[in-house]
């Protein structure tokens, strides 16, 4: 069962620069910064009421964010929704023929995730999470 909005996650060229104008746009700083190289991103949280901005950059020239920067320039990169339980929220979703990118959870920033394609959804990537 999908909770809330966990975070919106937004691809940027350089984690500091972007931390800066995000910090002082909103006035608040990052709670969490993490490397993340099977995801090849740096990514940071910033907490925003009860979800967060989630700032990611590439670490990997050949890695997925990398990629969309190139192709789209910086800007909105996916939608994290909060479940209950990762591997049956992505068991449910593909028995509806749901196109998915992870088949079962797997470690990431947000706890155990799973991703969506983005044809499932009018282009829009969607990631699931469960906190853990």
């Amino acid at each position: 069962m999908i909770k809330r909005v966990n975070h919106i996650a937004i691809a940027v060229r350089s984690l500091d620069e972007a931390l800066g104008v995000f910090e002082s746009l909103l006035g608040i700083k990052a709670a969490h910064t993490e490397t993340i190289p099977d995801q090849g991103v740096k990514a940071a949280l910033i907490p925003i009421g009860d979800g967060e901005i989630e700032l990611l950059e590439p670490i990997d020239p050949e890695g997925g964010v990398a990629k969309f920067i190139e192709r789209r320039g910086e800007g909105i990169h996916h939608i994290c929704l909060e479940v209950d339980n990762i591997d049956e929220e992505l068991k449910s979703l593909a028995a509806r023929g749901v196109e998915l990118i992870d088949k079962r959870g797997r470690k990431g920033l947000a706890g155990r995730i799973g991703f969506l394609h983005p044809r499932a959804a009018k282009g829009v990537l969607i990631e699931l999470a469960q906190k853990v």
